[in-house]
């Protein structure tokens, strides 16, 4: 018997919905908590799919743990509350591709992917749904250079850790990029209360004063035919 459930890492509590959905099991409740927690507490702060395996004779079961989704795992590595909106003309984060790499092997158990270059690939292509840059560019143009091997080393050694110095370097050129967006979002925000402002200030349109009007149509009598005339 297999039960899957989607928990808070590190902090599964009990409440109706896992109540209705152990209860049939009749395993206790307060064990599978307990070792689920245990299991997540790497993963705090995230959704973590989980699945019990329940034997219904023996009431024993095995909790299986599977990796968060791949834009959980990123927000969390890099520090941020959620992806943007408007990923084209806002970016939230900057990553170094030690940081794609580290999420890559991670998430690789449950991937198809052949190997981790192609990982890699995946966890990039979700940056770009995310609005992440990947070593001060575009997710895009960093996968057609994992395809030219420009960081074949980095993934063959599985590097995961990124230097300090290259953390800064990183992190200032996305606070500078940040000042940009921040000045062209006040930069439309103006434009816009000024258009707004020009529209409730115009006069409305007064009806012409040479307004033609339509005349109005006339019934006219139909002359009486020579026949009907001649009659009396």
């Amino acid at each position: 018997m297999i039960i899957k459930i989607l928990a808070d890492g590190g902090n599964m509590s009990p409440g109706p919905a896992l109540s209705q959905k152990l209860g049939p099991a009749g395993i206790n409740m307060g064990q599978v908590i307990a070792k689920v927690n245990d299991s997540t507490k790497d993963f705090k702060g995230m959704k973590v799919p989980i699945e019990l395996h329940i034997n219904p004779s023996t009431k024993q079961f095995e909790v299986q743990v599977f990796s968060p989704p791949v834009s959980g795992l990123l927000k969390k590595e890099l520090g941020i509350p959620k992806g943007s909106g408007l990923q084209v003309k806002e970016k939230v984060a900057n990553a170094s591709i030690e940081q794609i790499i580290f999420i890559a092997k991670t998430k690789m158990p449950n991937l198809l992917c052949k190997d981790l270059k192609s990982a890699v690939k995946t966890v990039a292509g979700t940056c770009t749904s995310l609005g992440i840059l990947i070593e001060n560019k575009m997710p895009l143009e960093v996968i057609k250079e994992i395809d030219a091997g420009k960081y074949d080393k980095e993934i063959s050694q599985e590097k995961t850790q990124t230097s300090p110095d290259k953390k800064k370097d990183l992190l200032d050129y996305f606070n500078q990029l940040k000042a940009k967006q921040e000045q062209i979002k006040k930069q439309e925000a103006s434009a816009a209360e000024e258009a707004s402002k020009a529209a409730a200030e115009a006069p409305a349109a007064a009806p012409s004063a040479t307004a033609k009007v339509a005349p109005i149509a006339t019934a006219t009598k139909a002359p009486a035919s020579k026949k009907s005339a001649g009659k009396k």
